[in-house]
């Protein structure tokens, strides 16, 4: 049993919904087997369990473990092209890449990339676009295993438009789904998602086998890209005459519903949003990704006003790093800047983006996402280097609010020293790890 005396924010009650930022100076998180049993005052909590082994880290703050709801596994070594938009990029930047996962020595080391760089940002939780090759999954769910992150990943399947290597038959994307559901669905902290590449390159028959392996195996996920990019948009419509929208080309499959997470939806309509409140779909919004290949403003106040839940990704290739920190910043300059009218955002809105919003768009609200009794002690923790510019900043805000924005402002994964997953420290030293 561990006594976690820190400074704690988190957002419990939802900021888009009336919450404000729950903060303290001198809390004290009472853990045992990776499971919160009391939130209180440190002399409570000593008197109450004077055998357990306090962790002081009132020199930072503690924060729940973030949450990535988009993350392309295959990307990692391609973070960092800039000046191309989408369509351009992925021909000349991301499918190259993940065409090399082919090879297993390279999938596996690309894996091992990922998740450091996943562990290094305080991620805890991810919905993990993953890989068109089944044998390169394997790999992955195998390595994140060992990590212990709470993971919901895929085999990802097209069967046009794409490089051929990246193709396959309705049949083989059937097979190899299933095989990797029987393997891995359910497998400790690891879920499947059935994973169409976009609706641009997934035909119908595609995304129909996608929508029954949904119905024969309840209880896995489905993500894919939807409303990214205008010339996206335009191709899958000439692609699909028969949809409504974009959306639809995901709904006539049977592959919409509330295990559904679609990413960036830049340029929904109005039906859209109305459908996917409708269902329970989310969105993942990809503020870096967005603003990389100028794909556009993120109506995130359609979103709210709809009822749809978003949540934040960092999308990585096309976006500039695993940072979900950048990502909430970059949320707030764009709705600061979008000329249609955003949302105004505070710190708390931005931590709860990153952390609750996501629990709930993955289904796990009621495991983490904050710090709250009878969650599991997922946890980033945050202490700058001292005299460093966050420091300063952390040390010397009139509010918790303000620190809070100074973390999102100037935080990154260095300032992020530990990190833990149901009481497990996966990043960081110093402290004992809980058993």
């Amino acid at each position: 049993m561990f006594i976690y005396r820190a400074r704690v924010f988190d957002t419990p009650i939802d900021p888009f919904a009336g919450g404000t930022l729950r903060s303290g100076s001198d809390v004290a998180i009472v853990v045992a087997e990776g499971l919160i049993i009391a939130r209180t005052d440190y002399a409570s909590a000593v008197a109450e369990h004077p055998d357990a082994e306090v962790v002081d880290l009132r020199a930072g703050v503690l924060i729940p473990g973030l949450i990535d709801t988009h993350v392309h596994y295959p990307q990692v070594r391609a973070i960092g092209y800039l000046g191309k938009p989408l369509l351009e990029w992925l021909d000349h930047c991301a499918l190259p890449e993940e065409a090399k996962l082919a090879d297993g020595a390279y999938a596996s080391a690309v894996a091992g990339e990922f998740l450091a760089g996943l562990t290094s940002a305080g991620t805890t939780s991810a919905m993990v676009f993953g890989s068109h090759f089944a044998t390169a999954m394997d790999t992955f769910f195998s390595q994140a295993a060992e990590v212990g992150l709470r993971i919901t990943s895929g085999l990802v399947t097209s069967d046009k438009t794409l490089p051929e290597p990246l193709l396959t038959s309705v049949e083989q994307s059937v097979s190899e789904s299933q095989g990797l559901i029987d393997r891995w669905h359910g497998n400790g902290r690891l879920r499947f998602a059935i994973t169409p590449r976009f609706s641009f390159s997934a035909g119908e028959e595609l995304l129909a086998a996608g929508g029954q392996l949904l119905a024969d195996n309840p209880g896995v996920w489905v993500t894919s890209h939807l409303n990214e990019n205008r010339d996206e948009i335009a191709g899958v419509a000439e692609m699909f005459p028969e949809a409504r929208d974009y959306l639809d080309t995901y709904d006539r499959a049977g592959l919409l519903g509330r295990r559904t997470i679609l990413a960036h939806n830049v340029h929904p309509n109005d039906r859209e949003l109305a459908r996917m409140a409708e269902v329970g779909a989310a969105s993942a919004h990809c503020p870096t990704s967005n603003s990389n290949l100028a794909s556009g403003f993120f109506p995130l106040r359609r979103h709210i006003e709809a009822g749809v839940r978003v949540a934040l990704g960092s999308d990585v290739g096309a976006g500039t790093g695993f940072s979900l920190l950048k990502e909430g910043v970059q949320a707030y300059f764009m709705q600061q800047l979008d000329p249609s009218g955003g949302l105004p955002l505070s710190s708390a809105h931005l931590l709860h983006l990153a952390t609750a919003a996501g629990a709930e768009a993955l289904e796990l609200g009621d495991e983490v996402g904050d710090l709250s009794v009878g969650k599991r002690f997922d946890a980033a923790y945050i202490s700058s280097a001292a005299h460093q510019p966050l420091d300063v900043g952390i040390r010397h805000a009139g509010s918790d609010e303000d620190a809070l924005a100074k973390i999102f402002a100037m935080g990154t994964p260095a300032d992020i020293t530990r990190v833990w997953v149901d009481g497990q420290l996966v990043k960081g030293g110093g402290a004992p790890t809980p058993r």
